[in-house]
């Protein structure tokens, strides 16, 4: 068995064996899991409204501050220069899927990159609108808290299709996509 057959056969993990670069540095995982850890204790056992809910936002919205900088000073990977999505290389990338033959990226992919930023958007916008709820000047306002529900739901829904998205692109690329964001390597 060849090494990379052992490899997708391993489920992708880098070994030993395996020459791995690191894609993800510190500052995307701890974002990437902070954002992910906040949003399931608000979404789904934290109580709206209250302190942890509020603090936990607050926790989120300092971890997005933190990535926006990184986005600009942070490394090679991290870099928005590094990934942003045109819409030819979105464009391309679709085209490639549909006709199966799009190539494995170290980094974002484009349409990993569309995901990623569109995700930042909504969390801040989340995080806006539950800061809003709180203040003398929209205290009580239903619209504020139905569109910060709202905005909420569609995180949760583009979460697992991001989600999903990792699990099959780990699958038909033979690489733990998931595991990558623990130790922030892939294989070369």
């Amino acid at each position: 068995m060849s090494r990379t057959e052992s490899l997708s056969a391993e489920g992708a993990s880098p070994s030993a064996d395996v020459p791995s670069v690191r894609v993800w540095d510190p500052v995307v995982r701890l974002f990437h899991w902070t954002v992910m850890t906040g949003c399931v204790l608000n979404l789904f056992i934290l109580d709206e409204g209250k302190y942890w809910h509020r603090m936990t936002g607050y926790v989120v919205a300092g971890a997005i501050v933190v990535r926006l900088i990184w986005g600009f000073a942070g490394t090679p990977y991290a870099r928005f220069t590094q990934f942003f999505p045109t819409p030819r290389k979105v464009r391309d990338h679709i085209e490639a899927l549909l006709q199966g033959r799009d190539e494995r990226t170290l980094g974002h992919s484009p349409l990993g990159s569309v995901m990623m930023i569109t995700l930042m958007a909504l969390l801040a916008a989340v995080c806006l609108t539950g800061w809003m709820t709180t203040i003398d000047a929209f205290w009580g306002e239903k619209w504020l808290e139905t569109l910060h529900g709202l905005i909420g739901n569609m995180i949760m829904v583009l979460a697992f299709v991001h989600a999903a998205s990792a699990l099959v692109e780990s699958w038909r690329h033979g690489e733990n996509l998931v595991w990558s964001m623990v130790p922030g390597r892939k294989r070369l």
